[in-house]
């Protein structure tokens, strides 16, 4: 027999997506977004028990992506598009390559980049376990982006070298951080932390570990 839960983000409603683009916009307060945010927790959660799901989760709600939102998590961090940070690739070329494959306009995309020393200015995922955790007593698993997505995807050296000689320095950093995470989930119950790792499939494909991630 085997355990039935849920891998990816959950569909945002039309109301929680008006809701994230007006927090980003600062037009509503960070209160008024997690109001919203809870609704859909609640109904997300709901649906699982329902449906008799083993393991559950809160659907990334709160997220505006499932590895950008340590933005707002961070110390040392600060959301750019990559047209902020076009001037700042080494190969141009094969950045805008790039975005022609992606068919986006270089301000649309936002990453989470590295621009001083890293520190958690609050829990990654905690909050959002006490939450899932009060509407259920089903065991739940809860989603952090991985340390190698996160270090090759932070990592702007025009930016990122002002707290750290390398990307080896600022990814000691990373793997602290996510490691506090993980044991502080755990002693909060959470029986399951699933890591995000998606581009680890380039490597195991093409090799190739050196070139710029923008998910």
């Amino acid at each position: 027999m085997f355990n039935v839960t849920q891998v990816g983000s959950w569909p945002r409603s039309k109301a929680l997506l008006r809701a994230l683009r007006d927090r980003q916009k600062g037009t509503i307060t960070r209160a008024q977004f997690e109001s919203v945010a809870d609704d859909e927790v609640r109904r997300c959660v709901q649906l699982q028990i329902k449906a008799g799901v083993d393991i559950v989760v809160d659907g990334e709600h709160r997220r505006d992506n499932f590895y950008s939102f340590v933005t707002e998590k961070l110390d040392g961090t600060k959301l750019m598009s990559l047209a902020d940070m076009l001037d700042t690739v080494d190969d141009k070329s094969s950045f805008e390559e790039m975005l022609t494959t992606l068919d986006v306009p270089a301000s649309a995309i936002k990453n989470p980049t590295c621009v001083g020393k890293l520190s958690r200015r609050e829990p990654l995922a905690g909050n959002e376990l006490r939450f899932v955790r009060s509407l259920t007593d089903k065991p739940v698993k809860m989603t952090l982006p991985g340390p190698y997505l996160l270090t090759r995807a932070m990592w702007v050296g025009d930016f990122s070298g002002k707290g750290y000689g390398d990307k080896t320095e600022m990814a000691v950093d990373v793997t602290r951080i996510l490691r506090e995470e993980l044991l502080e989930l755990r002693d909060a119950g959470c029986e399951f932390v699933q890591f995000d790792e998606p581009v680890l499939t380039e490597i195991v494909m093409s090799e190739e570990s050196g070139r710029r991630t923008f998910m």
